[in-house]
């Protein structure tokens, strides 16, 4: 009897792991601070996030074999929202990568802080909840090193300087 029991609990553990994780409908995903009008940290939920706008970019990324659909906020609208007076966004990502951004590519791009990719939500899993996204096809300059790092994934929090 407890052999079955621990192969039971075995194989349930091992689903979890296996499993995406789904993307949180409730609480923060996103904290945005620094030279913002508010002063103070504004956290935000999917359904913040979400409820700015979206744009859809489709482009190969060189984490993906074909053109992927990416649909999210543009991140200009997102700043421009908060009364940004910075020149450059610190992101900081879910295992504390780190990269940054300078607002006049936010402009320039058209870069979107994706939440779905082919029309579904992002699981931390595969680069979400939130991805820096770049229209790289539209662009050639933008099949670059630089831009490929600043494309930070499982973003959690920007910081505008």
């Amino acid at each position: 009897m407890f052999k079955k029991v621990w192969t039971f609990a075995a194989i349930i553990t091992a689903a979890v792991f296996v499993l995406p994780l789904p993307v949180s409908v409730a609480g923060t995903i996103l904290t945005i601070d620094g030279k913002i009008a508010s002063q103070t940290p504004v956290e935000l939920s999917i359904q913040d996030v979400e409820a700015l706008g979206s744009e859809t970019v489709v482009t190969k990324t060189p984490w993906h074999d074909s053109p992927t659909a990416f649909e999210g906020v543009p991140i200009a609208d997102l700043i421009d929202r908060l009364g940004a007076t910075g020149e450059t966004l610190s992101v900081m990502a879910l295992n504390n990568y780190y990269s940054e951004i300078p607002v006049a590519d936010l402009r320039k791009y058209g870069v979107i802080l994706a939440y779905k990719q082919d029309g579904a939500y992002m699981p931390v899993s595969d680069k979400g909840p939130l991805f820096v996204v770049y229209p790289f096809d539209a662009h050639a300059e933008l099949h670059d090193e630089v831009f490929f790092a600043r494309s930070a994934w499982q973003v959690r929090s920007i910081t505008v300087e």
